[in-house]
């Protein structure tokens, strides 16, 4: 729990609401600045070289000190009034494979390589905390740990920073996400489950081939992969109570050498999605009972090979209350949209919470009167540059709101 950490105070620090709009609109144009840049120059994850150099050049600059951490994730503190408390600020850093075809000034340089999921946003926020102590000179009433994670989209590199002790001494973490679907101004949040769970499939159903003509004398795969992704779908409708949440998609199937031959192996490649552990784990025994028993029916043979993907991301009650309460003092009740279905897909700031206090948020930057509503992973993605500013004043809220 975070209030039992006011102990510590002998007199509650309290954040000027006014005066931290003041000093965090006077640091926008830098803000800007610094995120244009990394949108220029976006780079795919565990390939962050430039983001990882500039964000350090950008601390050493500020005097605070960092480290790196997965090769191009770096790990910065700035020490608070009271070291025994510390708040963890987390912005991953890399870009997808896109290309970027908007007509502005900032657009990417690296072809074929685009911010079209607002990651430079995220870094960029992150950094504008740093910023902000260091212009205005005042020291945080705690620590706060800054996290600029790298290979979101890809391997995830959440759980190797966290083996190499970033949340180590951590009394809570928040992290944020640009959200397209809703204005600027406005805040996202979520209580319970907020993204789902991932697994990967890989299924080989395994027959006897022989002539197409005459199909008793083989075992055909085919038929019996057919059979498997039915019953697989059967378990979402039959096997789950209907007040639970679960997906399971084949997205391919490969096999066979001609029209003429009965198939005697097929491949299946596909997801398993979940929002609930106990879920995940009963989701998981039913698949492998499916493919590894169906087939025998039909004389043939199924392996699994389930590939553990990125856990649910699961916010903290009492961490959710915080992010509202920070929205809402700086933005005005009409300002929070809570959000009442989870997203099916995932994001890998789930281990940072998984045995840590903390919420994730979204922070809204759709402005439709500046034509900015592009949705994310697409080559036109952009924001209104004054969530950036938002972003920043809400993750410093954050921080004074938890003790």
């Amino acid at each position: 729990m975070i209030y039992y950490w006011k102990i510590y105070f002998k007199e509650m620090q309290f954040m000027n609401i006014e005066l931290l709009k003041k000093h965090s609109e006077n640091i926008k144009n830098w803000l800007v600045k610094v995120r244009r840049d990394f949108h220029e120059h976006p780079e795919l994850g565990t390939q962050e070289f430039r983001t990882h150099d500039k964000i350090c050049e950008y601390l050493d600059e500020m005097s605070i000190p960092h480290r790196t951490s997965f090769d191009t994730g770096v790990i910065a503190e700035i020490e608070g009034e009271n070291k025994n408390i510390t708040i963890a600020l987390r912005g991953d850093i890399d870009a997808l494979p896109i290309q970027d075809i908007k007509s502005v000034d900032y657009a990417s340089k690296n072809s074929g390589i685009c911010h079209a999921c607002g990651h430079d946003v995220h870094t960029t926020v992150v950094l504008g905390v740093a910023k902000y102590f260091y212009e205005t000179k005042e020291k945080p009433p705690v620590n706060i740990r800054l996290f600029f994670q790298p290979a979101e989209e890809t391997v995830g590199g959440a759980k190797p920073m966290i083996e190499d002790g970033a949340l180590d001494g951590v009394n809570a973490v928040y992290g944020l996400h640009v959200d397209e679907t809703i204005d600027v101004g406005k805040i996202g949040i979520k209580y319970g489950a907020m993204n789902a769970s991932s697994d990967t499939l890989k299924i080989k159903i395994k027959g006897e081939s022989c002539h197409g003509a005459y199909p008793s004398r083989g075992v055909d795969a085919l038929l019996i992969a057919s059979h498997v992704i039915i019953a697989l779908q059967s378990i979402v409708s039959r096997n789950l109570d209907a007040r639970e949440s679960g997906v399971i998609t084949i997205g391919t199937i490969n096999g066979g050498t001609a029209g003429n031959i009965i198939s005697n192996e097929i491949e299946l490649r596909g997801t398993l999605r979940t929002l609930d552990p106990d879920v995940r784990a009963r989701m998981k025994k039913r698949i492998e009972e499916i493919v590894t028993t169906l087939p025998l029916a039909f004389g043939g043979k199924g392996e699994i090979d389930i590939e553990p993907g990125y856990t649910a991301l699961i916010n903290h009650d009492k961490s959710v209350d915080i992010i509202k309460k920070s929205a809402t003092e700086l933005f005005g009740e009409n300002s929070i949209y809570e959000k009442k279905l989870a997203n099916m897909g995932v994001e890998d700031f789930a281990y940072f919470i998984e045995n840590t206090e903390g919420a994730f948020f979204t922070l809204g930057v759709r402005n439709t009167e500046k034509n900015i509503k592009t949705q994310a992973h697409n080559g036109n993605f952009d924001i209104d540059e004054e969530a950036i500013v938002n972003g920043v004043m809400m993750q410093i809220l954050n921080v004074y709101n938890s003790i």
